[in-house]
């Protein structure tokens, strides 16, 4: 809705602004009427002031015709030399005689008016080649001194033309040395087989030896295995070994033990029955002796049991056996400790030179292996910097010769939007250049320039409002572009038509209004006259937006 009303208002106001230009079209009619009215009677008057003159003149022809005499007399009278010769003839000779002599007389004033327009004529050529040669010097200074703007830029495009040919040169530089890596690797692919089939040769070489390796290593690893399952075993029978005393020792504990609790109670009966026999005095001397000897008894019970915990044995007697074995059996562990140490430090000594060589070989024959492998990668990778460089250049080649293709078209739409207008002498004399050649875009180019100032001068000259002539074509352009989205099924609405007045119905019925202009004439003029300012204005909008 919003589309169709504004649309709406758009026809409207089209609507309006057609009713004010037919009203002021009405306007022009009516002062273009009472102007020719006026004019009419001014010609009627003339008329009859020419025709009273015409019978004045006819009459004066008639005495002239009726007296000779009369005529000579009258026609030369300002020419006694002349008359004096004419006196005697009648008057056709004397009319013809002097229709001769102003014959000739004309025709020496032609030949001198004629004269006169031809030296105007080359005043004026001479004049306009001054100025042009004048303005030419100016011009040609000002470029010497680099100060116009077509100097500039041909300096600028000088500047990128020997950008591009030293990018140019520099490309075919690289593709020369590109050329000789090629030889170059050439000249090596031929020796490469040769090379490659020994380097085979030395990798079977080498795969056999490491083959030879892995199964020393192979060896080492079960010998290693070995070792840690005998390590494992004898862990196993030394942790069973210690269980078993710690079960003895147990065993042992609890009989000692046993053994202390029936000590405990004999000595409480003892104690029981020396307390019963002997008196309160003697106990008393005899209390810190007895509670001594059994605080040493305690210590010894209690250092018993942690021996038989630690040896796993109850009896006294295997105790004491035990700890007179004890030295010998640490003995033999510790032998037995450091021979396995010895064997595993062997062990992982000849692992560890296995190892060593095994990487050793295994790089020597890599190193070997790849050594032409290496140099192959290096030239490789220089050719790829060299091929992307030589890729960034083409590429930087390929735009700059895009932006010239550009700039090209460009000159050719400007001259061919500008061919219409005439070029200035200076560039007209010029020799033609050929299209082809790089020299056509810059004479086209200097070629335009030339006519766009030419236009703006003209236009300055004239007084054009360029603002004005942009806003109307504007104008133009907006109701154009509403016309062309209306419906094909819209109708227009006709304006009422205003009654003719009395004084064009006089017109229409005297016959002499023949050349007064219809509506539809004057129409058709206002049209032109929109067309002829809309096409003046169009160059001054180019040469603006082209600023």
């Amino acid at each position: 809705m919003p589309i169709v009303k504004a649309i709406q208002r758009n026809i409207a106001e089209q609507i309006e602004d057609l009713r004010r230009k037919i009203l002021l079209l009405e306007g022009d009619r009516k002062a273009y009427y009472e102007s020719a009215e006026w004019k009419m009677k001014e010609n009627r008057e003339k008329i009859s002031k020419l025709r009273s003159e015409n019978k004045e003149l006819r009459k004066v022809k008639c005495d002239k015709l009726a007296a000779d005499e009369h005529v000579v007399n009258k026609g030369l009278e300002d020419h006694p030399a002349e008359r004096k010769s004419l006196k005697s003839k009648p008057g056709a000779v004397a009319v013809v005689k002097m229709d001769e002599k102003v014959r000739d007389r004309v025709n020496i004033l032609n030949k001198h008016r004629d004269k006169r327009i031809k030296l105007q004529k080359k005043l004026e050529e001479l004049r306009t080649k001054y100025d042009e040669q004048t303005k030419d010097a100016e011009e040609a200074a000002m470029t010497d001194a680099g100060e116009s703007a077509a100097a500039q830029r041909l300096r600028n495009l000088e500047n990128q033309l020997d950008k591009a040919n030293l990018k140019s040169k520099e490309a075919e530089h690289i593709g020369k040395t590109y050329l000789e890596i090629k030889m170059r690797l050439e000249e090596e692919h031929q020796t490469f087989e040769t090379t490659l089939d020994d380097m085979e040769v030395e990798i079977k070489k080498l795969r056999f030896e490491l083959q030879e390796l892995q199964t020393m290593k192979n060896d080492a690893i079960i010998a290693r295995d070995i070792a840690k399952s005998q390590l494992e075993e004898q862990e196993k029978e030394v942790y069973a070994e210690r269980r078993k005393r710690e079960l003895e020792l147990h065993k042992v504990r609890k009989e000692a033990e046993e053994k202390k609790m029936l000590q405990e109670r004999y000595q409480y009966r003892i104690a029981a029955r020396n307390s019963a026999v002997t008196e309160d005095v003697t106990s008393e001397t005899k209390t810190q002796p007895v509670e001594e000897d059994q605080q040493k008894i305690s210590t010894y019970e209690q250092a018993f049991h942690k021996i038989k915990e630690a040896t796993g044995v109850s009896d006294t007697q295997e105790v004491v056996s035990r700890f007179e074995n004890q030295g010998e059996t640490r003995k033999q562990l510790e032998e037995m400790k450091a021979q396995n140490e010895k064997q595993i430090a062997r062990l992982k000594e000849e692992s560890e030179r296995l190892r060593s060589q095994f990487e050793e070989m295994k790089y020597t024959g890599e190193a070997k292996l790849s050594s032409g492998q290496r140099i192959l990668e290096d030239f490789e990778e220089h050719v790829a910097k060299e091929e992307s460089e030589r890729d960034r250049v083409r590429d930087m080649l390929e735009k700059s010769s895009k932006v010239l293709t550009d700039v090209k078209i460009g000159v050719e739409h400007l001259a061919h939007k500008l061919h219409h207008l005439k070029a200035p002498s200076s560039q007209v004399q010029k020799a033609k250049i050929s299209p082809a050649s790089d020299e056509y875009v810059l004479d086209q180019l200097s070629i335009s320039e030339e006519k766009l100032l030419k236009l703006l001068e003209e236009i300055d000259q004239q007084g054009h409002d360029l603002d004005k002539l942009i806003k109307d074509m504007e104008e133009e352009d907006f109701h154009n572009t509403i016309e062309m989205k209306l419906p094909v099924h819209n109708t227009r609405v006709k304006l009422p038509t205003s009654t003719k007045d009395t004084m064009y119905d006089e017109d229409e019925d005297s016959g002499e209004d023949e050349d007064i202009p219809t509506r539809q004439t004057l129409k058709r003029a206002s049209q032109q006259i929109v067309e002829s300012k809309t096409r003046r204005g169009r160059p001054g909008k180019r040469k603006k937006k082209g600023k």
